[in-house]
C-alpha cells in the first residue's frame, strides 16, 4: 500500500474517532468536501496547510496523523505479513512457529 492511501486512511481513522462525517471535517476545516474525499481515499496527498487544519479540528498532533502501524486493519496486516513472507520465504518455518504459540 502506497504512502497515500496509508495517510487517507488515517485520517478517515482519525476523523471516525472523533465522531465527524467527511462533511463536517470539510465545514470545520473549511476544506471542500470533495478534497476530504479524494484525500481520505489516498487519490490525493493534502497541502500541509489543509493537513494543519484537520490536525486542529481533531485535536490531534502531527506525529499522529503518521502513525501507521499501530492499528492497522487485519486486512491490510495480512497484506503486509504476505509481502514479509515473499522477501523471506527462509522464514516461513520460523513466523509459523511464533504464530502457532500465540494461539495455542
Amino acid at each position: 500500500m502506497d504512502y497515500r492511501k496509508k495517510l487517507g486512511q488515517r485520517i478517515r481513522e482519525l476523523r471516525k474517532k472523533r465522531g465527524l462525517r467527511q462533511e463536517q471535517l470539510a465545514e470545520l476545516s473549511d476544506v471542500e468536501p470533495t478534497s476530504v474525499s479524494n484525500i481520505e481515499n489516498g487519490r490525493n496527498y493534502p497541502s500541509i496547510q489543509t493537513l494543519e487544519k484537520f490536525i486542529n479540528v481533531l485535536e490531534i498532533s502531527f506525529s499522529d496523523v503518521f502513525q501507521f502501524e499501530h492499528n492497522n486493519q487485519p486486512e491490510n496486516l495480512l497484506e503486509e505479513i504476505n509481502k514479509i513472507l515473499k522477501k523471506h520465504p527462509d522464514k516461513i518455518s520460523d513466523i509459523y512457529k511464533i504464530i502457532k504459540a500465540l494461539v495455542d
